[in-house]
């Protein structure tokens, strides 16, 4: 083969040895560096700006920090990193259910807020919603893998690894959250479903027609409360033990609500009150023409604690038509008779779980302005064991708030009814949404147990857009007891009584909270320290009245040998 020319010359870089020369086929190897090209680009390396635009070449592959970065903002904006990795329709098609979803739930938040709390409070809708989260959780996973995958080219093994870390951070941090909101949506289904009953399921002889759309794709009202100024709220505490026969409702409290304002008024009457009375119209004026009584003003089996279980065994079931709960209804038509309004619903809470429900909040801060009994029995002369001391805004465990509501040794049923109104009014203004879903489960749990009312679902959207004006809104009340107006719990004058809370309704529109009287200055607040009712006015402001009073705190007694235990 002498004469004949090379018919190839291959370059091969050998880090190890020196230059190999190979004849004889006509073929040499050398360690020349070849010259640079796109094919020997490191991948770490930026593209030029020819590569770019000619697609006919491999486009190298970005920086691993670059990919992280776009990984996280395809994430946190899912179709974003596909779209930056080249995957344009994928992209775009993500991107786009995103973005559409956000800007609709942004839009009917704003434009119908009924129509989004009516689906918060519907146990269907709730558990479809359970079910979407979980796949919209595990859609979301899937775009990260796919997008960090779409973004990465050649890398390390350390590199990988990273990658590899990153996303499933990344997919913990999108799934988790999803998970406990598809959980928080299977329980707020279930405690809808097992405290409320919608209208077909549960009969009801005394709650009003409010004007709700039956079909629940149906626009709601701009204001769902413009035809009812008022909404009144009876409020029971039943203590319903194992250890004692049906249930006394040693708490009464009725709440009349401005829907306009949300301005509240809380009306607490005594348990003791006696021949409680009944509207004339109604079947059981019949059977008690002179109020729930036998004529004795002391018989406790007819005391207004005693209604609830009493009137049910003392006249026909059906005395008032079809009813779940004659009872409730009985107290309803009582309570409104006594102090001239209409009662719309009660809630009845079981006090022996109402501790329950205090933990599950978190506690309560309420200022405590003498000490208080952990158990003890005045009549059987047995002293508490433990004792809550003074103090300013202190937090209640479930235990200690239910004694501080309900702590009498050595006292009487009013001064722990005006504590009662403080615990009433701690739970509204610290209940607020964080608290509530940082600890739903527990909250859904404890209220399926220890909450029974006759509202219905189909008001529960009305219900929690109201609550919202509450919270916003002033809180005064009256305690009904002996040396407040004409009081006595014996023989009550219901004409007064009646006269003073018509009174008190305007006090709510016209006294700023913190303050006793008229107050025009508008940047005017409360201090938090007990103010004296002027003569004008009838109701006294919660705010006020549950004040830290350090004179009173001084001169407070512990119990002797009681432990204190907050």
């Amino acid at each position: 083969m002498t004469g004949v020319a090379p018919v190839c010359r291959l370059q091969w870089s050998l880090p190890s040895i020196g230059e190999i020369e190979r004849e004889g086929m006509g073929v040499e190897v050398s360690t020349a560096v070849p010259p640079p090209g796109p094919d020997w680009d490191r991948f770490d390396e930026p593209r030029s700006a020819s590569a770019n635009n000619d697609p006919s070449v491999r486009q190298p592959d970005r920086s691993f920090r670059e990919t992280v970065l776009l990984t996280i903002a395809g994430t946190l904006v899912p179709g974003a990193g596909l779209i930056a990795a080249r995957r344009q329709l994928l992209g775009v098609v993500v991107l786009g259910l995103f973005l559409s979803m956000i800007v609709a739930i942004g839009i009917y938040a704003a434009v119908d807020r009924q129509a989004l709390l009516a689906l918060a409070v519907d146990p269907e809708v709730l558990r479809g919603i359970g079910v979407a989260l979980v796949l919209v959780g595990l859609t979301w996973v899937g775009v990260i893998i796919a997008t960090h995958l779409a973004l990465r080219g050649r890398v390390s093994q350390a590199q990988r690894a990273s990658g590899g870390l990153l996303v499933g951070i990344l997919a913990f941090a999108v799934a988790a959250p999803m998970a406990v909101a598809s959980i928080y949506s299977y329980e707020q289904a279930s405690l809808v479903g097992t405290v409320f009953k919608s209208e077909d399921e549960s009969k009801s002889a005394t709650r009003p027609t409010l004007n709700v759309p039956s079909d629940p794709g149906a626009p709601a009202p701009q204001d769902p409360w413009a035809d009812k100024p008022r909404l009144n709220i009876l409020l029971l505490g039943g203590d319903a033990d194992v250890n004692r026969v049906g249930t006394r409702t040693d708490t009464v409290i009725l709440a009349s609500i401005n829907t306009a304002t949300g301005n509240t008024t809380l009306f607490s009457l005594p348990r003791n009150t006696a021949r409680m009375p009944f509207p004339k119209n109604s079947p059981l004026h019949r059977f008690y023409p002179n109020g729930f009584t036998n004529g004795d003003g002391n018989n406790p089996e007819y005391f207004l604690n005693a209604m609830y279980m009493n009137v049910p065994n003392s006249v026909p079931k059906d005395v008032l038509g079809e009813t779940d709960h004659l009872g409730a209804d009985a107290l309803k038509l009582s309570v409104g008779a006594a102090l001239g309004l209409e009662v719309d619903y009660y809630v009845l809470v079981n006090l022996q779980g109402f501790s329950r429900l205090i933990d599950a909040l978190g506690g309560i801060r309420v200022n405590v302005n003498t000490y208080i009994p952990i158990g003890g029995n005045t009549d059987r002369q047995i002293p508490p064991d433990e004792q809550i001391s003074p103090g300013p805004n202190k937090k209640l465990n479930g235990k200690e708030a239910l004694w501080f509501a309900r702590g009498r040794y050595r006292s009487d049923d009013y001064v722990r009814m005006d504590r009662q109104r403080c615990v009433v009014n701690a739970i509204i203004q610290q209940a607020n949404p964080a608290n509530v879903l940082a600890r739903y489960e527990d909250i859904a749990r404890a209220g399926k147990q220890i909450v029974q009312t006759d509202m219905p679902q189909e008001v529960l959207p009305m219900i929690v857009d109201l609550s919202l004006r509450v919270k916003n809104g002033n809180v005064r009340s009256i305690v009904f007891k002996p040396g407040s107006g004409n009081f006595s719990s014996g023989n009550p004058d219901f004409p007064d009584m009646r006269r003073r809370v018509k009174v008190a309704l305007g006090e709510t529109k016209e006294i700023k909270s913190g303050t006793d009287t008229p107050e025009p200055d508008p940047s005017a607040t409360g201090t938090g320290t007990k103010k004296r009712s002027s003569p004008q006015t009838e109701s006294d402001d919660v705010n006020a009245s549950c004040g830290w009073q350090p004179d009173v705190a001084a001169s407070a007694r512990p119990f002797p040998g009681a432990k204190t235990v907050s």
